[in-house]
């Protein structure tokens, strides 16, 4: 059992002989080694001169709390009194926790991918006292087995290499330093023509699998940006089939394992092709991005289906992944019991005696259930006798009998639960705001609002320090100056909960938020964002993000809230900067433009046709309600929506929003004006008026 806090405080501070220095920390996953017989050290200065004064390398182990492989690495090795030997007497041992420190993560992640072609968690590195990288691997288990080298073999093989040719190792360090930071070097390029955005369609369409929904084989990981980018496109270029394979995607996925059917919410990603196998962890992340892109999937296409599904997953995270005090917890674990998945799977007899009576049989065959299982183990593809439930992708109707769910939800409830990882994050916070916040405002559905809302305040609130915004919080602790993705993820959300209550006081705060990122992170030499500002360690290699992967970069999200507030407000400096930024991206984007989907977003929004959309009127009266419900029910990519308050003629209510001045009611009715590319069209008070405009 971990010590409580003011135990901890009496402990001495190199740990003791059932925990290490680990105890002390406040990250989910670095306590979970916190009794592992390895010496471990989080990230430091004290590690790193234990280094020097012992002329010791460094392993270096980066996961995260809910990563299966990192915990049967821990269980193999870590746990291991031969390992940990090892690694105490010839190395210093250092564990990070990717989610509190992506800034390191991402540097030697791009070392291993350099080194070895590919990349993923558990994350091991062998590197000098200084930082600098010689070695780069993934999982190992403890002994060579299946051709893969063992754990013991590389460390004693990296401790016979150090003590005889130290100096070819140092040598070795630093050239792969000199090319880590030349990778991490971007040259400006031309500006991107609108065009990209076509590549990029025709790209995913070539990957498309017309069968199972998706891209690409196995695994498949569900990436929202890459579907809202095809929503998007196909409904600005009229272009079906784009927006027939982002609605065939969301389908598969609402229809497959990788989706929760009893408790809702989606797993990481699809060890299959068919969506069915997942890795059980749930990220809050995919929870926020994956919701958004059912949302914008209902306003485009009407589809209950996606709006179901996007309220079933925010009735899982206001359920199971909320605190108190409305901050977002980041995951839960794939495992439980040691085993992968054993929460969530079901045998067929258990299946039968839970729900009993005339419909389990129909239930059964209709959630794919088999008595020899349809769950195979992912190493020998072995059938376990355990099922995943899951709907067949040409399923029409994907609703569940209540009585049957709860039954077997409630069941479930009595198994031991994954460990969730209670830590909150600002940028996968803000993510969840700004989910919430717009499905809030199209559903109409105002505990959306409000749970967006207080979730809000207690990042501004409890998250921030002097204007500037924390990274984890934790036990009563906010700590970490926050990163790139903090900021640009916050603003976000702020922008989404504005447009879905008009509280100008977000706005602003988004604003403030916005300049102190340039301040911290604009790299004014070459443009664009660097991921660490000036309250950051800086480490061997700037890193300047854009790649579009699992979470979109930060680089992508700051530019599009540049553009949107750019507009709202009438800022020239971030459009400028928006400019800037496209050059400094275009070559990388310009060949795999569909790696950067979430880029192309904002590239659409930025280049247009976009609106920009002023209601003046009485906050909360009948007429300003029904002018901004028309709004709501269309599918209206790229336009933005400001709110005046009614009888404020004259007044500016945003700051440097000098247009504003001059908008105000007519007739006494509620007014729409709306704008497009810099010019405006004639006032509207009638909802039909305002709805043709819009259509036009």
């Amino acid at each position: 059992m971990i010590p409580d806090p003011e135990a901890i405080s009496n402990l001495p501070a190199d740990g003791g002989p059932d925990y290490n220095r680990l105890i002390f920390e406040k990250s989910p996953y670095l306590l979970q080694h916190a009794r592992n017989p390895v010496d471990w050290y989080p990230w430091g200065e004290e590690a790193f001169e234990k280094a020097r004064r012992e002329h010791k390398p460094v392993f270096l182990s980066i996961g995260y709390a809910t990563c299966h492989w990192c915990h049967v690495m821990e269980r193999e090795s870590f746990e291991d009194q031969d390992v940990a030997r090892i690694l105490n007497e010839f190395f210093v041992a250092i564990k990070v926790d990717r989610e509190e420190r992506p800034d390191v993560d991402n540097v030697y992640m791009t070392d291993c991918q350099a080194m070895t072609g590919s990349g993923g968690w558990p994350l091991t590195i062998l590197m000098t006292a200084d930082r600098k990288p010689f070695f780069a691997g993934t999982y190992f288990p403890k002994n060579t087995s299946f051709g893969r080298t063992g754990l013991v073999e590389l460390l004693e093989n990296a401790r016979k290499v150090w003590e005889e040719q130290r100096s070819e190792v140092h040598e070795s360090a630093d050239r792969i330093t000199e090319a880590l930071n030349s990778m991490t070097t971007v040259e400006p390029g031309p500006l991107l023509p609108a065009s990209v955005q076509e590549s990029a369609f025709l790209k995913l369409k070539e990957a498309f699998d017309k069968r199972f929904g998706g891209f690409g084989s196995a695994p498949k990981f569900p990436i929202p940006h890459q579907l809202v980018f095809l929503l998007r496109y196909g409904h600005q270029r009229k272009e079906t089939e784009a927006m027939t394979m982002a609605a065939r995607t969301l389908a598969a996925i609402r229809r497959g394992g990788i989706y929760d059917h009893l408790g809702f919410g989606v797993h990481r990603y699809s060890t299959d092709r068919e969506f069915l196998l997942p890795h059980f962890e749930k990220m809050l992340y995919d929870q926020a991005l994956l919701s958004l892109a059912y949302v914008e999937a209902y306003q485009a296409l009407g589809e209950e289906e996606f709006r179901n599904t996007a309220e079933e997953i925010f009735s899982y995270v206001l359920r199971d992944m909320t605190s108190p005090d409305g901050g977002f917890y980041s995951a839960e674990d794939a495992d439980s019991e040691g085993e992968e998945g054993k929460f969530y799977v079901w045998h067929d007899k258990e299946l039968h005696d839970v729900i009993g009576g005339p419909h389990t049989d129909a239930f059964i065959r209709r959630m794919n259930v088999l008595p020899e299982g349809n769950y195979r183990e992912e190493a020998t593809g072995q059938k376990t006798g355990r099922n995943i439930l899951h709907l067949n992708p040409d399923t029409s109707d994907v609703t569940m009998d209540a009585r049957i769910r709860k039954t077997l939800f409630e069941t479930r409830k009595r198994r031991e639960h994954p460990l969730k990882d209670d830590k909150v994050l600002a940028s996968w916070n803000g993510l969840m705001i700004a989910a919430l916040a717009r499905g809030g405002r199209i559903f109409e559905r105002p505990e959306y609002i409000d749970a967006a809302r207080k979730a809000a305040g207690f990042v501004l609130g409890r998250m921030s320090e002097n204007g500037h915004l924390l990274r984890r919080f934790r036990d009563g602790q906010a700590a970490l100056p926050a990163y790139l993705d903090d900021y640009a993820f916050v603003v976000w959300g702020l922008i989404e909960l504005y447009e879905a209550d008009f509280d100008k006081d977000l706005l602003l705060r988004a604003v403030e938020l916005t300049d102190t990122m340039v301040r911290s992170f604009w790299d004014e030499r070459g443009g664009g964002f660097l991921f660490s500002g000036d309250r950051n360690e800086q480490l061997l290699a700037p890193f300047k993000p854009i790649y579009d992967g699992a979470l979109p970069s930060g680089n992508s999200v700051a530019l599009w809230n540049m553009t949107r507030l750019g507009r709202m407000i009438a800022r020239e400096d971030y459009t400028d900067k928006v400019d800037k930024a496209i050059r400094v991206f275009s070559t990388q984007v310009a060949e795999s433009p569909h790696a950067f989907s979430m880029f192309l977003v904002g590239l659409s929004h930025h280049y247009g046709p976009s609106r920009e959309v002023v209601v003046v009127g009485k906050r909360n009266a009948d007429d300003t309600r029904r002018i901004l419900n028309v709004m709501n029910r269309k599918y209206l990519p790229n336009h933005s929506v400001i709110f005046k308050e009614a009888d404020t003629s004259g007044t500016i209510p945003i700051p440097g929003a000098e247009y504003l001045r001059y908008y105000e009611m007519k007739d006494g009715k509620a007014t729409a004006y709306v704008c497009e590319n810099f010019a405006c069209r004639n006032p509207a008070t009638d909802p039909a008026d305002l709805s043709s405009l819009l259509d036009q």
